[in-house]
């Protein structure tokens, strides 16, 4: 019914939405955080990556479409499966640690796997490509706010508890 690419994306989507949603407590600690009067409100992250993340596993399909070798398949997944790794760390640091200050370098490598796929997709598919565009304008949108979360707030761990 699926081909194998189509269940990998859903899969990959789903498993990061999910995850992300799972890992993100909206408690006490994060109410009390001071926060930019432009940050969105709250209900509009998970629509958000919801879009974000089917645009990201449509654009893995027609780049696995696009692929004509299996190294270039490898590339495909290999840029993938850094962008889940680092997608999926920066939700525990932020709101399970309670620590932004860690959150803001893991940023970072999340940026940077959102930027290899826009430019490492568009050989196989420029559409994907451009399907990549929104996530990386978010990213960096949230490594923005992420920032200025960190500047209103610190210090964190164990020194700005004592």
């Amino acid at each position: 019914m699926f081909s194998p690419p189509v269940i990998a994306a859903i899969a990959w989507a789903v498993i990061l939405g999910g995850a992300g949603g799972l890992l993100t407590e909206i408690g006490s600690w994060y109410k009390n955080l001071k926060k930019p009067s432009w940050q969105p409100p709250d209900w509009l992250f998970g629509p958000a990556w919801t879009i974000i993340l089917g645009l990201a596993a449509w654009a893995l399909v027609l780049a696995w479409n696009g692929a004509a070798t299996d190294s270039d398949r490898a590339i495909i997944i290999a840029l993938y499966a850094a962008n889940f790794v680092f997608h999926f760390l920066w939700s525990p640091l932020f709101f399970k640690l309670h620590r932004p200050d860690w959150a803001q370098i893991e940023v970072v490598f999340l940026w940077s796997s959102v930027f290899a796929m826009c430019i490492w997709l568009r050989p196989y598919s420029v559409l994907a490509s451009w399907l990549i565009v929104p996530y990386l304008v978010w990213v960096s949108f949230a490594a923005i706010l992420n920032a200025k979360i960190v500047q209103l707030n610190r210090p964190f761990g164990t020194a700005a508890s004592s």
